[in-house]
């Protein structure tokens, strides 16, 4: 991306980067555009995303195939339950010169050591290994002994889970559950999307995917993305929001009060503008709305809120506590399309 241009000339290169790379990325992945689009939305703020669905939904292919797409370097590491922490991070090992008969301790680095680190079924393995992320995902380095290490940049975790089976399983705690930006839910196909895939997959394919960004010019769009103007009534919309979703604050609505056991922390005001700007920025737009907060309030707060027993007996889900409290506080403007 070229360095000389203004935001608002280079929102618009973006948005039309954005629409091919939607074309590329079709020839390998059938439907998924909101998964695709949230994802890209993590990327573009420095954020991480949890892809909740079914096996065979195309998870590991999609993020494989996007990071393609960016140019981005690659690894998937495949969380199991004997998975240990320095499995993920790299090691020390030891080293002997043959010249010279001296042994030395040598770094080896880990998967995790890549742009874009797809964890699958990441609650398949224990807390400990599953903390060795936290660092990284926060910090953007690994510690091992008494060196830190950099990660590449741009540094994204993309993890996957299964939402049906899980037993001998280890789910996320709501700390780490808050440090990621996204909780993506990948849906069946529909059946006409199911058809294609059938025919692809029992077809010969020769389709490639072209790379249409890299690292560097991640990252200028990163920076892009944070100055994004966002007005004040917007800000107040996104905290009231993130307010409303906790049972004990008195913002939260009477069904608040009586359905969510714990609201979402300060995190989520923060998660819920950075997600508006990279919303508005993808449809060629340099400025966010409250209707761009809207559009992402389920990927960002569905992972924080917790349902009491009285909402599960209902069958009431933290999405549709999202969809009420969005009815509730009532948006002035339409949401951004």
């Amino acid at each position: 991306m070229e360095t000389n241009i203004s935001d608002k000339e280079a929102v618009e290169k973006l948005h039309a980067v954005y629409g091919r790379m939607k074309e590329e990325l079709s020839q390998v992945i059938v439907g998924q555009a909101d998964v695709v689009e949230q994802v890209l939305m993590a990327i573009s703020c420095r954020g991480h995303a949890l892809l909740v669905g079914v096996p065979g939904l195309a998870k590991t292919l999609l993020v494989s195939t996007l990071s393609q797409a960016l140019d981005l370097s690659f690894k998937r590491i495949q969380f199991t339950p004997d998975l240990m922490p320095s499995d993920i991070t790299g090691t020390d090992v030891l080293e002997v010169d043959q010249e010279t008969g001296r042994r030395g301790f040598r770094f080896v680095h880990g998967p995790i050591f890549a742009n874009m680190v797809l964890a699958d079924e990441i609650n398949r393995t224990p807390p400990k290994t599953q903390a060795s992320l936290l660092e990284a995902m926060q910090e953007h380095h690994v510690t091992v002994g008494e060196k830190t290490f950099q990660l590449p940049e741009p540094f994204f975790v993309l993890a996957t889970q299964n939402p049906i089976e899980q037993e001998g399983t280890y789910p996320l705690p709501e700390a780490q559950l808050d440090r990621f930006l996204f909780n993506i839910v990948v849906d069946y196909p529909s059946e006409e999307e199911e058809r294609e895939i059938i025919r692809r997959v029992t077809s010969p394919s020769d389709a490639t995917v072209s790379a249409l960004m890299n690292a560097e010019e991640i990252v200028a769009l990163q920076g892009i993305v944070k100055r994004v103007p966002v007005g004040d009534h917007v800000i107040d919309f996104a905290a009231k929001l993130a307010r409303a979703t906790r049972p004990k604050s008195p913002d939260a609505p009477s069904f608040v009060k009586e359905m969510v056991g714990w609201g979402a922390g300060p995190r989520a005001g923060i998660s819920l503008i950075s997600a508006a700007k990279a919303h508005a920025v993808l449809r060629g737009r340099f400025h966010a709305t409250t209707g761009d907060v809207a559009a992402v309030a389920a990927p960002v707060l569905r992972h924080r809120i917790l349902t009491t027993f009285n909402a599960e007996a209902a069958g009431v889900t933290s999405d549709e506590i999202v969809k009420m409290l969005l009815k509730e506080l009532a948006p002035k403007e339409e949401l951004a399309v």
